[in-house]
């Protein structure tokens, strides 16, 4: 069920680009805000941490449980990145 831990940051990017589009029948960009204007809610960001963790195989814990890692798809893919690689909190 989880992708390879070598997923590379296109392959992340373009599977929560896909996740975020199942999940609110809307278009999303990288680089857009999901919790701003009135966009996702927090509780979803949750949802988000338990996605990541189950499709990528690594643990969203301590300081990187901030929203500022969730806020945009790329700035998702740079903690997926980062935690594969084991610079984990």
């Amino acid at each position: 069920m989880s992708m390879s831990m070598t997923a590379t940051p296109d392959t992340i990017e373009l599977e929560l680009l896909g996740f975020l589009k199942n999940k609110t029948k809307a278009q999303w960009t990288a680089d857009r805000d999901l919790f701003a204007d009135g966009g996702l809610s927090s509780l979803f960001a949750m949802e988000l941490v338990v996605h990541l963790e189950q499709r990528f195989g690594i643990t969203i814990a301590g300081s990187d449980l901030q929203l500022k890692n969730f806020r945009t798809v790329t700035s998702m893919v740079e903690l997926v990145v980062k935690l594969q690689r084991g610079i984990g909190a």
